[in-house]
């Protein structure tokens, strides 16, 4: 299981980048009430029932991890949300992509912590990958801000050099700390 929700926002973006996208978006909203997040891709999509497959525990397609005999992702995903007083919903279109969103009641006792965000999000423009990614925030003081990885990869120099990621954690952590 995830130790904190920006564990398993990063597992479910890491799915959509690998999922062959051009482009995923993510979206991270906060309320004194609720924790939201959105992740939308433009990659392969699922038939309703690779969908239902996807959601079981105890399916995996064997290409991504060939001696995992279990998927865990998703079924931790609706598992967290529904424990924390949340939801969850999924639309996916067979070669146009997927939409996650989920939800979580922060007064519940059992909501994970939030965990790192600036650090969620370097990890996932770290991703090995051509897709553009396009991260949205909506604070609980209703500050928002968006960036696109083409962007900050051209404002410092790429995302390979350690001096450049450090660049990156400190101006993510910059926009949170607004």
């Amino acid at each position: 299981m995830h130790f904190t929700l920006a564990d398993l926002v990063t597992d479910i973006t890491q799915n959509a980048v690998e999922a062959g996208s051009d482009e995923v978006v993510l979206e991270v909203s906060e309320t004194d009430k609720e924790f939201r997040f959105l992740v939308k891709d433009n990659g392969k999509g699922m038939t309703e029932e690779e969908l239902k497959r996807a959601i079981d525990p105890f399916v995996t397609d064997g290409i991504k991890h060939p001696n995992r005999k279990v998927g865990l992702g998703l079924p931790f995903l609706i598992q967290t949300a529904e424990q924390s007083g949340g939801g969850w919903d999924i639309k996916s279109e067979k070669g146009k992509g997927t939409t996650v969103t989920a939800w979580f009641d922060t007064g519940n006792v059992d909501m994970p912590p939030i965990g790192d965000i600036p650090g969620m999000f370097r990890t996932i423009l770290m991703f090995n990958t051509n897709a553009e990614i396009i991260l949205r925030r909506k604070k609980i003081d209703n500050e928002e801000y968006e960036i696109s990885r083409s962007e900050l990869g051209e404002a410092i120099g790429g995302f390979e050099e350690v001096g450049s990621l450090v660049l990156l954690g400190e101006y993510l952590s910059s926009l949170e700390n607004e």
